[in-house]
């Protein structure tokens, strides 16, 4: 089963919540419902595969024990090389998933092993930080496989969320969170079923993929930039809508994206869970490390360097094909474009005036369409 994809799903969730619906307007703790909850809803989604039932328990399994020997070993020894080790170590499921059809071995893969993955080197390179001081074993295992954003985010982070499933929430604190989860629910199924529903049948699909020409690239590229965007903001919609309901205040993932002024800002509008995890344990962690190290002369080198990374994994995280692989490269050289750009004084000068933030807002716009037109994949069909 796949989650938010059809009637009877949200008629089992329907019946799930409402007892969690019932302790939340009685001021009671909805954590142990929720876990209960979780299990079921994990049985219905992986139920009907025992080979992938198989490889998330391998994989639980495997990253709990990782974290709580890690979290030990920390205790006593910092070096930086024993937290590449595990780290490394927790990439295996699924980097051997990504990578190893392309030498003929038997992918591992289950529904949301990306989305699971983040969320262990989170937690094992915040132990290093020093940040989490204690690994319990229903909260992790709650954490990692928290059902509403299992298959597609958003990307929680584990003291954030653990402290919310152990907060009480009084009664009329659970009413607002239920007002604001039920809206989002219903936002969401109106991006998901009715606008990206239309533009795919009244639009997208319509549009030939053996034909390329100027005009039908143009449609395509707008239409999938479009149907993406209600697919995906709708999905992410219902899934933080439930989390609400279930008392998690799951972050948002999408902010306005097709108003940002440049590619910067659109990073910080578009799936932001995933922008800012790659931004917080990728871009960051390597400018600081080259900037302490003295890798390079200037800070912008580092900065522009850790750019074209940052994008070329963001890219190779979505898949190993080649149009994967230009779309990252696409991103990281806009960003540093606008970053050169924007340290211009001519950019300073005219940067507040009204008629630059429109024609910023179009410019970007259309840039972005045309990195969607690349992620398609239809230049490379």
């Amino acid at each position: 089963m796949i989650p938010y994809s059809d009637s009877y799903f949200f008629y089992i969730l329907l019946l799930l919540l409402l007892p969690a619906i019932i302790l939340g307007m009685i001021g009671k703790k909805i954590k142990w419902y929720g876990i209960f909850v979780n299990f079921i809803v994990l049985f219905l989604i992986f139920g009907n595969s025992m080979q992938e039932a198989g490889y998330l328990t391998f994989f639980y399994l495997a990253e709990l024990l990782l974290i709580k020997v890690y979290y030990l070993i920390r205790k006593k020894f910092d070096y930086k090389w024993i937290l590449w080790i595990i780290v490394i170590l927790s990439l295996v499921p699924l980097l051997y998933t990504k990578f190893g059809k392309m030498i003929h071995f038997r992918s591992m893969g289950f529904l949301g092993i990306s989305y699971l993955t983040f969320k262990a080197v989170q937690m094992i390179i915040e132990i290093y930080d020093g940040l989490i001081d204690n690994v319990n074993i229903v909260d992790f295992s709650y954490f990692i496989l928290f059902f509403p954003t299992i298959s597609s985010g958003p990307i929680d982070r584990s003291r954030r969320f653990i402290e919310e499933i152990n907060k009480p929430l009084n009664r009329k604190e659970y009413i607002e969170n239920l007002g604001e989860g039920l809206w989002k629910i219903f936002e969401g199924l109106g991006y998901k079923f009715l606008i990206a529903y239309y533009i795919n049948s009244h639009w997208l699909s319509k549009i030939p993929l053996k034909h390329h020409t100027l005009k039908l690239g143009l449609k395509y590229m707008y239409a999938y930039s479009f149907y993406l965007f209600f697919d995906f903001a709708g999905y992410s919609l219902i899934a933080i809508g439930v989390s609400y309901i279930l008392g998690v205040k799951t972050p948002e993932n999408f902010n306005m994206p097709f108003i940002s002024k440049d590619i910067k800002e659109f990073w910080n509008r578009w799936h932001m869970s995933l922008s800012f995890w790659f931004r917080d344990f990728i871009y960051t962690r390597f400018v600081m490390t080259s900037l302490k190290n003295k890798w390079f002369k200037s800070k912008y080198t580092a900065s522009y360097i850790g750019y074209m990374i940052t994008m070329v994994m963001m890219g190779l995280w979505h898949g190993t094909q080649s149009f994967y692989i230009v779309y990252g490269l696409y991103h990281g050289g806009l960003i540093i474009l606008t970053d050169y750009f924007q340290r211009q004084r001519f950019y300073k000068r005219i940067k507040n005036n009204l008629y630059w933030k429109i024609a910023s807002i179009v410019v970007t716009f259309n840039l972005t369409c045309f990195g969607f037109l690349i992620f398609s994949g239809y230049l490379f069909k």
